[in-house]
């Protein structure tokens, strides 16, 4: 045997391992995924994005006046990147980057192993509402993982309200501010994968928010109306309003968290998920 055979053999030999390896991985991952159970996926034979742990969640401070505060929660791209190495290995997932009209995009792909396929997802970056200085190549890296479903239930949260009995509030000049650290010591979610408990903890580790799970999970919410109306009813800011009275959050924070400037702008689907998030906030104390 030639030397030149003698490679092409071993390098055949090279290949078929290869293969025998990736039919194994895809095997693991129909029984039961790399990590936990498999449950219905983005990608047909691979698992679902697990939901974020309590040490993953970062809070963040949103509006903060003289009645108090309100937090927002979100993830960095490292959580990002460490679940989507668990879930599809480092080899299974990459992302892109690239310029459109002046604005950053990120792409990010699964490889289908069925169809032999790279699946993508895109979404923009852009300079955040709550952090100025917040780059756009990570901005739309999250952007791009959120539309995957990853970190999607932070979109269930309640309107986290901190009063300012509670947190530490200074007035600085013309502005109010906190000098105040909060994080997530417990959370849990239901079947629907919506956040049903939630514990939010200071600096000095006393619990300045609390949402407790409910006795049976959540119904379903009804179908929501696919309308491009883009202003909602009267009779619907009424109860928005009424929301806002009884929990003490400002509507202030409201338009934080859904990044819209004035209440005229608010959609339909702004305002269900804006309400349900009220419902879901204790009482203001008298």
């Amino acid at each position: 045997m030639t030397a030149k055979q003698e490679l092409a053999k071993k390098a055949g030999s090279i290949k078929e391992k290869d293969l025998q390896e990736q039919n194994k991985r895809g095997e693991e991952q129909e029984k039961g995924g790399i990590h936990g159970k498999a449950v219905e996926s983005p990608v047909r034979g691979q698992p679902m994005l697990r939901l974020l742990r309590a040490d993953e969640i970062e809070c963040r401070v949103g509006v903060v006046n003289e009645k108090g505060l309100s937090l927002l929660l979100f993830k960095d791209a490292r959580v990002d990147q460490k679940i989507l190495d668990e879930t599809f290995t480092p080899f299974g997932w990459r992302r892109t980057h690239q310029s459109i009209d002046g604005n950053l995009y990120c792409t990010v792909e699964i490889w289908d192993e069925e169809k032999r396929q790279w699946i993508a997802k895109q979404d923009v970056g852009t300079t955040s509402y709550s952090e100025k200085e917040k780059g756009q190549a990570s901005d739309s890296f999250k952007r791009a993982c959120f539309n995957w479903g990853l970190g999607r239930e932070l979109y269930t949260a309640p309107f986290i309200w901190i009063s300012a009995g509670i947190a530490s509030i200074q007035q600085k000049g013309d502005r109010y501010i906190t000098t105040d650290r909060f994080s997530v010591d417990s959370i849990s979610y239901n079947e629907e994968r919506e956040i049903n408990s939630l514990v939010i903890l200071n600096g000095k580790r006393n619990k300045v928010f609390e949402l407790k799970q409910e006795a049976e999970p959540q119904k379903k919410r009804e179908a929501k109306k696919k309308t491009e109306t883009k202003d909602i009813a009267e009779t619907q800011r009424k109860v928005l309003e009424e929301e806002l009275d009884r929990t003490g959050v400002t509507i202030e924070a409201v338009m934080e968290r859904y990044q819209i400037e004035r209440l005229e702008d608010m959609t339909p689907e702004i305002y269900e998920k804006a309400l349900q998030g009220l419902k879901k906030t204790k009482t203001k104390a008298a």
